[in-house]
């Protein structure tokens, strides 16, 4: 065989979730401390790939990164009957807890990004003794709604360009072309309403002002990183946010913007690596 091979693997795990059973794709690759990736709204764990196909950080991290049902390659449930898809904190919640559950995962570290990194805001502060570590990228307790979503679902408009449209802006622009588009492609792609379904999420049902101060860094440490480009989740509300967490490390990354992991994975793999060789040592000590 002459092609070059990368190393993630995916697979379909079933997982139930409040009670309806579902049926979601992951990747992962290496081996050691569970990392668990979580996508943005609207797009799907390809924007991991570099993050998996990273052969330093897989001799330590087994890097999992999966599809949110309605996501990517995973469907919605079978016994979906078309009913709009809306995104709630306790559904998130409750989605990112089952799936560690069902493969196994002993005290996980758990990286998201925008609203992964809103929903890692709320596992620091229900649920933090199941996990190692967490970090937020492109992560505060709320950002006021900058734009109108009610326009996102309908027969007349192309949802996937709108929706590439709409974030495109949020990618810094010393990002590489090739990366960038590759980054707007997943949102070109996405199904029907799901963007706005998660949305909800972020701009309605996930608004965390004045829960982050119960937050104990001494129980699960946290991490912020937020990119300087980001006008979405902006430094200025992620320092905010930290400002009220006792412990919370916080970093604003340079030349990045909502999309660090996808949009620009060698500026963003200077960032990560220092609190991934952190979370690595915390084990081993």
């Amino acid at each position: 065989m002459t092609g070059r091979i990368e190393p993630m693997v995916g697979r379909y795990v079933h997982v139930e979730i409040d009670g309806t059973a579902h049926r979601i794709y992951f990747e992962e690759a290496g081996r050691g401390i569970p990392l668990v990736c979580l996508h943005t709204a609207g797009s799907d764990g390809r924007q991991w790939r570099h993050l998996l196909a990273d052969e330093e950080f897989a001799k330590d991290f087994r890097i999992i990164a999966f599809d949110l049902p309605w996501h990517g390659k995973s469907n919605p449930p079978a016994d979906w009957n078309g009913t709009e898809y809306q995104l709630t904190t306790a559904r998130y919640t409750e989605t990112i807890r089952a799936f560690c559950a069902a493969l196994d995962l002993e005290r996980p570290v758990v990286m998201g990004c925008s609203i992964g990194g809103r929903i890692v805001l709320n596992l620091a502060i229900d649920h933090a003794r199941e996990f190692r570590a967490l970090i937020g990228l492109e992560a505060a307790d709320f950002q006021a709604p900058w734009y109108d979503t009610s326009w996102l679902n309908r027969p007349d408009v192309h949802g996937g360009e709108v929706c590439a449209a709409l974030v495109s802006g949020l990618v810094a622009p010393q990002s590489p072309a090739e990366t960038r588009m590759e980054t707007l492609w997943a949102y070109k792609q996405g199904g029907p309403g799901v963007f706005k379904g998660d949305l909800y999420f972020y701009r309605v049902d996930g608004d965390l002002r004045g829960r982050t101060g119960a937050i104990d860094t001494s129980v699960c440490p946290l991490y912020l990183l937020t990119g300087e480009y980001d006008f979405s989740c902006m430094p200025e509300d992620t320092l905010r946010t930290a400002a009220g967490i006792v412990g919370a490390q916080v970093t604003v990354m340079e030349q990045l913007g909502h999309f660090p992991m996808s949009e620009n994975p060698a500026q963003f793999r200077s960032y990560i690596a220092p609190v991934l060789e952190t979370i690595k040592q915390q084990k081993t000590s």
